[in-house]
């Protein structure tokens, strides 16, 4: 791989710390800020909305900047919200420097994949994407344990300072790294974008995204109080905890990839069905040290396990039915993972504040993962019914 593809990955990894290690933290934030725990949560709201909305309209009007100043622009902005986050005095403020922080990073994603896959010959073009994507993953075993251990230990201010502080070596690495001449692809308008979502069988896929996966983080949001509340975990062990779970995360993407390639659609039912059943477990396991460990390893595998069935089936649709437009399915895929996150966190923080309270994160999940389990099946038989039609065009 050129080295150009690390300085990719190393963006992609402080990116993919900064959204996630705000969820060890969320104690610490509340307590630092006084404010409620269901406010904190939407923090992690805010950011997930700042990619889903931010991604499609910043990167149509950003296409006809050159690719590298482009992505240090980016970097600039990342670091730029991650200072302001360290600095902030107030809740308000700290939002303002998540939102920003995620207009980054919905960009950088949608750009950094195809200037990866450009630096490499077409043969290797999937692996390029794969090792820049790489950040992400491992900045969820390594980036939000650290930065959480960092937080509980210096306070959640230090683990943004590290942060942004990863963001400048990677500035550093695209300035040293990227070569000038990038080729520009011709950019996505937000009318294709428009057009895409005038499809009635993408957005069933776009509702499946952002309901399955966002299913998941009406708990994964408040993990860090349910380990400490309900299972009785002290604050320093959650973030061994975190490197657990981020060790199934890893491994579940691997494994959810393989078992997608054949038929994703039969994927995405198996797995769906025991992400909700998990879920469901993890209501009644909470309260155990032991049970609770092994619950979320399992809830680790599946959260992410579903995520390249979910990316493959959309392409496979887009093809059929937005064959002008296949990229921007994709990319407004992402979004929905995003807008999935946004949804599960707000979701959650409501069900803390309600008589409920945080142990029923769990099972409300639960539900979520359900409904995409029936739009799964729904749009499964809708594949089956569209069979017949092509073979006698």
């Amino acid at each position: 791989m050129p080295l150009a593809i690390f300085a990719l990955t190393i963006a992609a990894y402080a990116i993919g710390t900064t959204e996630f290690v705000i969820v060890g933290l969320l104690p610490t934030v509340a307590t630092d800020l006084n404010i409620a725990l269901p406010l904190a949560g939407l923090i992690v709201s805010v950011y997930a909305l700042g990619v889903t909305f931010g991604a499609p309209i910043l990167t149509a009007l950003t296409g006809k900047i050159e690719r590298k100043p482009l992505l240090l622009g980016l970097m600039a902005l990342f670091i730029l919200g991650n200072t302001v986050a360290a600095l902030s005095p107030s809740y308000e403020i700290l939002l303002v420097a998540r939102v920003l922080a995620a207009f980054a990073h919905g960009v950088f994603f949608s750009v950094g994949s195809t200037i990866a896959a450009d630096l490499v010959p077409e043969n290797r073009r999937a692996s390029a994407i794969a090792m820049m994507f790489m950040g992400l993953t491992v900045a969820i075993v390594t980036g939000v344990p650290l930065g959480t251990y960092i937080g509980q230990v210096f306070g959640w201010r230090a683990t943004f300072w590290a942060v942004a502080a990863l963001g400048i070596v990677a500035f550093v690495a695209i300035v040293a790294l990227l070569p000038h001449n990038l080729k520009k692809a011709p950019p996505a308008s937000l009318l294709d974008q428009v057009r895409v979502l005038g499809s009635g069988r993408l957005l069933i896929v776009f509702a499946m995204t952002a309901l399955g996966y966002g299913g998941t983080f009406v708990a994964f949001t408040f993990l860090a109080p349910i380990l400490q509340e309900i299972t009785g975990f002290s604050e320093r062990s959650v973030s061994l905890i975190l490197v657990l779970y981020g060790i199934a995360i890893a491994i579940g993407n691997i494994a959810g990839g393989r078992i997608a390639n054949h038929n994703p659609v039969k994927a995405l039912i198996g797995l769906f069905i025991l992400q909700a059943i998990v879920l469901v477990i993890l209501t009644f396991t909470a309260v155990s040290p032991v049970l609770a460990i092994v619950t979320l390893a399992a809830l680790g595998f599946l959260q992410f396990g579903n995520v390249p069935g979910l990316q493959l089936y959309v392409v496979k649709l887009a093809k059929e039915h937005r064959p002008g437009a296949v990229d921007v399915a994709s990319a407004l895929n992402i979004a929905a993972f995003n807008l999935g996150i946004a949804i599960g966190a707000w979701l959650g923080g409501l069900v803390v504040e309600s008589p409920m309270g945080l142990g029923a994160t769990p099972w409300v999940g639960a539900i979520l993962v359900a409904v995409a389990l029936l739009l799964t099946i729904w749009s499964s038989a809708l594949d089956r019914r569209s069979v017949p039609v092509l073979k006698t065009a």
